[in-house]
C-alpha cells in the first residue's frame, strides 16, 4: 500500500488486489448499515447527517469500483 498526490490535486492510495477487495467488502457493509440506520432515527438532523454519509460513502464506492486495477511489480 502506498500513498501520495492524485493527478487532480486529491491523495492517491496505492492498494494490492486483496486490499482493494478487502476495503470495497468492508465499505460496501457499512454502506447497507447506514441505509438500514436512516429509516430509523427519530431526529432530523441526524438522520439528514446519515444520508449525506451515505452519498460520500456512495461516491466512494462509486470511485473505487471504477478505477481499473493495475498489477503490483515488486
Amino acid at each position: 500500500m502506498g500513498r501520495g498526490k492524485g493527478a487532480q490535486g486529491g491523495e492517491e492510495l496505492t492498494l494490492t488486489p486483496e486490499e482493494r477487495e478487502l476495503l470495497l467488502s468492508i465499505l460496501e457493509q457499512r454502506h447497507q448499515e447506514i441505509l438500514k440506520e436512516i429509516w430509523h432515527p427519530r431526529h432530523r438532523e441526524f438522520k439528514a447527517s446519515l444520508r449525506r454519509k451515505e452519498k460520500l460513502l456512495e461516491f466512494v464506492l462509486d470511485h473505487l469500483r471504477e478505477v481499473p486495477m493495475q498489477e503490483v511489480v515488486g
